[in-house]
């Protein structure tokens, strides 16, 4: 089995539930998706690791950029970005890249950052979403990023839900690739 195949099978098991549901954003749907339960998987981890690196090199040499960091909004975007960070470190790839968090307020305390980790100002930078439905996510690390000075390369999503999300952050000019669709994952 590829590693592609294993990784759809471990979401199908995990993630992907289908039945009537009340989205984050009160939209009802009959597809429900918690990329959590793979995210966290020991060997979902590892998979998306190496799918989401392999998909980021891609994407880069595609549009010609050099990425420096990875991340998006916590807390869903948090095991992509440190799987994809590690598994730049691990291949010895030609981006290697720094993991960060952008939470959804600043601290009220201490340094007082909406972005954690290793982001730096001037950063070139992949944001990462679990799964894009409105694309409202992604958008508003997208603001968060830019406003701290990072310029944002382009997005990367586990599941594209295909409700659009993924058509509003390429809209408002952020190009965004998926390691899997609804259709990839449903047929």
């Amino acid at each position: 089995m590829s590693k592609r195949d294993e990784l759809k099978e471990i979401l199908l098991q995990n993630s992907v539930k289908t039945g009537d549901f009340t989205l984050a954003s009160g939209k009802k749907s009959d597809l429900y998706v918690d990329c959590r339960t793979t995210t966290i998987h020991a060997r979902g981890a590892i998979l998306i690791g190496e799918l989401g690196y392999e998909l980021v090199c891609q994407q880069a040499a595609e549009l010609g950029l050099s990425p420096d960091s990875v991340g998006g909004m916590t807390l869903g975007a948090d095991p992509i970005t440190l799987a994809i960070a590690m598994e730049s470190v691990r291949s010895g790839g030609d981006l290697a890249l720094r993991p960060f968090v952008v939470r959804k307020e600043a601290k009220a305390h201490g340094m007082g950052k909406r972005i954690e980790g290793n982001f730096k100002e001037g950063d070139q930078v992949v944001v990462i979403e679990d799964t894009a439905t409105t694309g409202g996510s992604a958008l508003k690390a997208i603001k968060a990023i830019e406003e701290a000075g990072g310029k944002v390369a382009f997005c990367v999503v586990l599941v594209d839900r295909q409700e659009g999300g993924v058509e509003k952050i390429i809209e408002e000019g952020y190009p965004t690739v998926a390691l899997f669709t609804r259709e990839q994952l449903l047929g």
